[in-house]
Parts: C-alpha cells; structure tokens; sequence
C-alpha cells in the first residue's frame, strides 16, 4: 500500500491521457477535482490486488458521455458519490475500495476523487488498460462478470439504478439516460471482488499511468526528445508526424465522433494520416491504408511537449505525433477482437497487432 497525494495526481492524469487514447475525459478537470478532494480530506490509500482479502468488494465509478460536452457541462462532485452510494445501498453489502474503470485522463482520477472524499482505498487496476467509448467494453465482460446494478447520477441530483440482462442492454440503456442528462453522467459499476479483478483487471495501470506522466515531465525538465520519450516509456512505435489539417467532429449518440486528417511533416511529407475516433481514437491509415486498430492504443502527441491530445482537444495547426502502443493481451483473445476488434466499430479490416506491422 502507498499513499495518493496532490503531488502524484498530476503525473497520474498525464499519464492516463497518454493511456486514454484520445478519451477518457480531459485531464485538466479530473486532476482539479483530485487534487481538491486530497487537500480537503486528505491523501488516498492505494492497494495492489494481492494486499485484499479475496471476498472485498470493489466498485468502480467514471463519467460516461461525450468528453466534448464535459468542457462546458461540468460534474459537481456530488454526482459520482450519488451513483456509488446507490450501487452499494442496493447491493446490501459494504464496498471496500474503489478502482478507474478505464485508463483516461479524467477516469483515472475520478475515482481518486471519490476515495478521498469518502474516506476509501483505490485500488491499483482497470477494467481496459486504455479506454473505450462503449460500457460493455471492458475486460469485466470477458470473465462474465454484469455491468449492472449500474447507477448514473447527474449535476441536477437525478440519480437512475438499473439492472440489465447483459453488458450490451446496459450500454444501450444508459446511453440514452446519459443524452437525457444532458451528453454527461457519472456512474458506478461492475462490481466484483478482488478474487473476481484478479481474473479479469488490468493490474497495475494507476502506477503504469504516473511512471508516464513523470517520463514527460522529466523529460521537459532535462530537454530530452519528448515524443521519444514517452514512446520507449510504453513501448510503442511512431507511426507519423504532421501538422492537423482539419478535424471532422460531431456529437452523436452520447459520443464524439468523427476523423481527423494529419498532413506529414520531416520523414512523412507528402503523406497523409486519417484519424478516427469515437470519444477515443478508433483507427489511423495512411494514404487509405489501415496502419493500426483498436484493440492497439493510438496516443496523439504534441510534437514539442510530449503531452497527450485528447479528440476534444485537436485544433487546426497542431504539430502532432502520433504512437502506436500494444493492448493488454487479454483484448488479443477471439472473445477480445470480437468485443473490441475493427470490425466491431465497421472498419472492414481484420486486426493486426502493431508490433508486427513495425518491428
């Protein structure tokens, strides 16, 4: 066990915008609303799997929506300890800790949050080791384990519980609540126990996430290559440099959705990259053609920073990076492809891990 403080949030949420592939949240409000909640209530406890009693209880909670909505609709604090007080007020059954459901710049850090003011431990795991625009796409669902009791609460105190017959009903239902309270919401979910997490979680990704953040920190502090950097630090590939040229972007569904196209800068000029993305980025080609795919994780980087830039956040003009980072293995399974795979999302190709297009 260590102790989350206000020093380690701001590495945390780099990291996991890193992560969050272009989803997840902006990381500017999460870590505000971490870092209040630590000053007030003091510093989060958080565990590893292996330091709990295999029958804990653990409950994750997250924003759900569009994250271009987030920039101007902005969660009040009191809407994620609703939701989570729901799910275990129906449960009967007292919650030991929370944990981040995705990695992401915002729901990495909504649960610290939510920790902090509740007096509860994080532990130090996810349900995607990334982020994913659906609910029923977390690594949860390939064990069997429900999406529901679910709650969702919104800034207004309007506060849903539902129960579902699978994790796919669960996402078509709260996404038309989430339009309804306005494109944003904030929920609990999947609750497991720790024998349960140790199956089916991502181990590690709050720790994964904060090595990151500290990477492009110091990096900017010793003048290093930034994109480089963060590229050994997880392990990718750079697949393309280039300046935005245009963003196609539309809120539809409870999602942001849309493409943006990158003209090659240096050794890509004369080259063009095509980005989609739904809340998170989805697929990259070049010149027409597939490069990488969900389930492999595309970080859209400044080129002079290193920092991550979230699909709300790509403007004309950007001078960007972008890497290519292998998924958790438990995605590289059939079950895996088909939950989270192109051809899911109506990419008419077949998923080739990364690794073996640039190795």
């Amino acid at each position: 066990m260590r102790l989350l403080n206000e020093s380690n949030i701001e590495d945390i949420a780099l990291g996991a915008a890193v992560l969050g592939t272009g989803g997840g949240g902006d990381p500017y409000i999460g870590k505000l609303m971490a870092r209040q909640a630590i000053r007030e209530y003091g510093p989060v406890e958080l565990y590893t799997l292996d330091e709990l009693d295999d029958d804990d209880l653990i409950v994750p909670t997250a924003m759900m929506g569009a994250p271009t909505v987030m920039v101007e609709k902005m969660p009040n604090g009191d809407d994620v300890l609703n939701a989570f007080k729901a799910v275990g007020k129906f449960i009967g059954k007292p919650i030991r800790a929370t944990m981040s459901i995705e990695a992401g710049g915002l729901n990495s850090v909504v649960p610290i949050y939510l920790a902090a003011r509740l007096r509860l431990p994080m532990v130090d795991c996810d349900g995607m080791g990334r982020a994913f625009p659906e609910l029923q796409m977390v690594t949860h669902t390939l064990f069997g384990i429900n999406a529901t009791p679910m709650a969702m609460s919104d800034e207004r105190g309007n506060t849903v519980l539902m129960e579902t017959i699978n994790n796919k009903w669960t996402e078509t239902f709260a996404r038309s609540v989430t339009i309804n309270m306005g494109a944003m919401s904030m929920i609990a979910l999947y609750a497991a126990t720790v024998a349960q997490l140790k199956q089916c979680a991502v181990a590690g990704t709050l720790t994964k996430a904060e090595e990151i953040g500290r990477t492009i920190r110091n990096a900017r502090i010793n003048e290093a290559d930034p994109v480089n950097t963060v590229r050994e630090a997880v392990g990718g590939f750079l697949i393309f440099k280039g300046k935005i040229g245009d963003v196609q972007r539309r809120t539809e569904g409870g999602f942001a959705k849309g493409d943006a196209f990158i003209d090659g800068i240096d050794e890509h000029a004369g080259h063009q990259l095509q980005l989609s993305f739904q809340n998170e980025h989805l697929a990259a080609r070049i010149d027409g053609e597939f490069i990488v795919t969900v389930p492999d994780l595309i970080a859209l980087l400044d080129v002079d920073t290193g920092e991550p830039i979230t699909t709300e956040a790509m403007r004309y003009g950007y001078r960007v990076a972008v890497i290519a980072i292998p998924c958790a293995d438990k995605w590289r399974t059939p079950e895996g492809i088909a939950l989270v795979g192109p051809r899911y999302f109506g990419y008419d190709v077949d998923y080739v891990p990364v690794e073996e297009r640039y190795s």
